[in-house]
């Protein structure tokens, strides 16, 4: 089975998949798609346009999301959201049910603590994924989210390898 993981963002969205097979994961690709316009709408429909393009090239069959946190900044959550959005209609189009899991459990999952740097999720998804070579922090996060809803998604009854 192919999981698609997205770590949502307004300027950099970042993606990556993997492949589950029993237990064993192994990396298919990562990137990072970077929203470009003059506005708002502009910047929603290239995310949208290149989520779309990874989801046609790799084909699959679960997707799973960061879900947004409040922060300080009520303007940029908000827009951050509209992202949030984007990532989730892109598979909900191919008929993919998204999980959603917290910064929090993604961290756990993968590195063993909740409140990892971003540095220690990034070697922990090259430990996990040998010979991977990260796109970014972003794609990093993405394929963390990948490999958390592979574990989850196994224990719940839902990943079938």
């Amino acid at each position: 089975m192919r999981v698609l993981g997205i770590d949502p963002g307004l300027r950099n969205l970042g993606w990556g998949v993997i492949e589950v097979t029993g237990s064993r994961l192994s990396h298919i690709a990562n990137g990072v798609c970077h929203s470009t316009g003059e506005d708002l709408g502009a910047r929603l429909l290239s995310l949208y346009e290149q989520l779309t393009d990874v989801v046609h090239r790799f084909d699959p069959q679960a997707a799973a999301i960061e879900q947004t946190f409040v922060n300080k900044d009520g303007a940029g959550t908000l827009k951050l959201g509209q992202a949030r959005g984007v990532a989730l209609l892109v598979p909900a189009q191919y008929g993919l049910t998204v999980g959603e899991y917290s910064p929090n459990r993604v961290k756990k999952t993968v590195v063993g603590v909740g409140h990892a740097a971003k540095e220690q999720v990034a070697h922990m998804v090259r430990v996990q994924l040998p010979g991977v070579v990260l796109a970014g922090p972003d794609a990093a996060d993405a394929l963390a989210v990948a490999i958390c809803h592979a574990h989850y998604g196994r224990s719940l009854g839902r990943a079938v390898a």
